[in-house]
């Protein structure tokens, strides 16, 4: 086993009284620190002496003399070079553009009015006021139906003002009939016309909240018997700072009015078409030609001779007519004005219905118009789908697009581009650029997810870049175009006589 032996160390130390330990002793410490305690700014930029400033504004000192005799000996020479860049074609055709190119085009605004949806009104037409800013629309029916005693609508939204309720209105005026078509004055912003299912015309005032209206024609023995389906407003000849209204219905029909004190639109010269101007189709057998054959939808001036017009007819045809005409036209029962027959050619005619005309508002600017000039173009669309382009110095049209199985309601050209042209049909809106193709639609647009039919457009020429269109639901889009579509390229105008000749040869 093991065995222990008590230590007797720290017992003998005890008794000596003695202390041991391993700590050092307490070690002294100083904190001595590098920053100095005194700062002083020394800048390296030099002090400028008052001395030494220069004026710079002073007149400099320029040799006249010297450069007199420097401009002397080379003006001959920059005088050649001049002319040999004036000749030289090494920059025909280029364009600078510095905006960036959008390829989209986006619906800024849907726009509706709930009440008038609520009766399951449509929107019949869209216009545009003078300053570009206000968008009208104007609700009623195109649909098959007796309407005329229904109560109606038109709508005004100003798309800069803050706030913009797409669905609150900032005018609603009150309509005893159906609205089938509108058009704001050229020049002054608050004024719009309408025409009514009854017959009758009427313009308002938007800046008077209280009783808008101050004109009518009223119903008389010159009213319309029929809708009117278009009003156009026309400067007046006689009178610089009044305007004069035309009107075209199904009842054969082109009426001017003029303003009368009392509020009255009284009738100042008027147009007929008359079923011995127009061939009859074989496409179109009904029992009652005449009448089939003369009703007018829609008309269109054109941009360069105010005389000149082409008028689109139940029939099918595309007519050309002048406000000069003197043959005086089948006499009627009643009307203060003998009516005369303004046709002057039919052109070919569609397999149905022409429903809207569209004059080019572009022009060759050359003293030779050699035909076609695009001056002298038109478009048309109807119930057959197809959209005919037309020459008015033949009747067969230069090309027709067969753009839908459903109707087309509408055609319109572009006010800034002589290429592109934009079509309402029972599918939605559609944008052409002859440029890159004269076969098909460069752009589709859907209106609504339910394929409802789109009635109107109207193209902005003030923010050219806007495009509305109205349809069956009820609602208006507003579509920002992009700058493929309202940026004119290099030579369009002279791709499209070349086109037309091309399609012509």
């Amino acid at each position: 086993p093991g065995a222990d032996v008590q230590s007797l160390w720290r017992s003998a130390r005890s008794a000596r009284c003695e202390v041991k330990t391993c700590q050092t002793g307490t070690i002294s410490t100083a904190e001595a620190a590098a920053q100095s305690h005194t700062a002083r700014d020394a800048a390296v930029q030099t002090e400028q002496s008052k001395d030494a400033v220069q004026d710079f504004q002073q007149e400099v000192q320029v040799d006249y003399t010297g450069l007199l005799s420097f401009l002397q000996r080379v003006e001959d020479a920059v005088i050649k070079e001049l002319n040999k860049n004036w000749k030289s074609h090494a920059f025909d055709g280029f364009e600078v553009n510095w905006t960036d190119q959008d390829e989209t085009v986006l619906c800024l605004h849907t726009l509706s009015y709930p009440e008038a949806q609520d009766q399951n009104l449509q929107v019949t037409s869209v216009s545009w006021n003078a300053t570009g800013s206000v968008v009208a629309c104007s609700y009623g029916r195109l649909d098959d139906g007796d309407w005329s005693t229904e109560k109606s609508y038109v709508c005004t939204w100003n798309l800069d003002r803050r706030g913009l309720n797409p669905q609150h209105p900032d005018l609603v005026v009150d309509v005893p009939s159906s609205v089938m078509c509108l058009a704001f004055h050229p020049s002054q912003p608050s004024l719009i016309a309408g025409g009514l299912f009854s017959g009758e015309l009427v313009v308002w005032d938007t800046s008077r909240t209280e009783d808008p209206v101050i004109w009518r024609t009223g119903m008389t023995d010159d009213t319309h018997t029929d809708p009117v389906y278009q009003v156009n407003w026309l400067p007046d000849t006689k009178h610089r700072n009044h305007s004069q209204l035309l009107s075209v219905a199904t009842d054969g029909k082109i009426l001017v009015w003029r303003e009368e004190r009392d509020g009255r639109l009284a009738l100042a010269e008027g147009f007929a078409i008359v079923a011995q101007q127009i061939p009859r189709s074989t496409r179109l057998k009904k029992m009652a030609w005449g009448e089939a054959a003369v009703g007018v939808t829609s008309l269109s001036f054109s941009h360069f001779d105010p005389g000149v017009f082409v008028a689109g007819v139940e029939g099918g045809y595309s007519l050309r007519c002048s406000t000069a005409a003197q043959t005086p036209a089948l006499p009627r029962p009643g009307g203060s004005v003998p009516l005369r027959a303004p046709a002057e050619l039919a052109f070919s005619p569609h397999a149905g219905p022409v429903y809207s005309v569209s004059c080019s508002p572009f022009h060759r600017q050359s003293c030779f118009l050699l035909p076609p000039s695009p001056r002298n173009l038109f478009l048309s669309c109807g119930t057959d789908g197809q959209i005919h382009f037309h020459s008015m110095l033949q009747t067969q049209p230069l090309f027709a697009l067969q753009l839908s199985k459903k109707y087309l309601f509408c055609v319109r050209w572009s006010p800034v581009r002589p290429l592109v042209f934009a079509a309402a049909s029972g599918e939605g809106v559609h944008l052409f650029d002859l440029a890159r193709s004269t076969q098909k639609p460069t752009v589709s647009l859907k209106q609504s997810v339910s394929d409802c039919p789109v009635y109107c457009l109207e193209f902005n020429t003030k923010h050219t870049r806007l495009l509305a269109a109205g349809d069956a639901a009820g609602t208006v889009k507003v579509w920002q175009l992009s700058s493929d579509f309202t940026e004119q390229g290099p030579r369009e105008m002279s791709h499209l006589e070349q086109l037309a000749s091309e399609i012509m040869d």
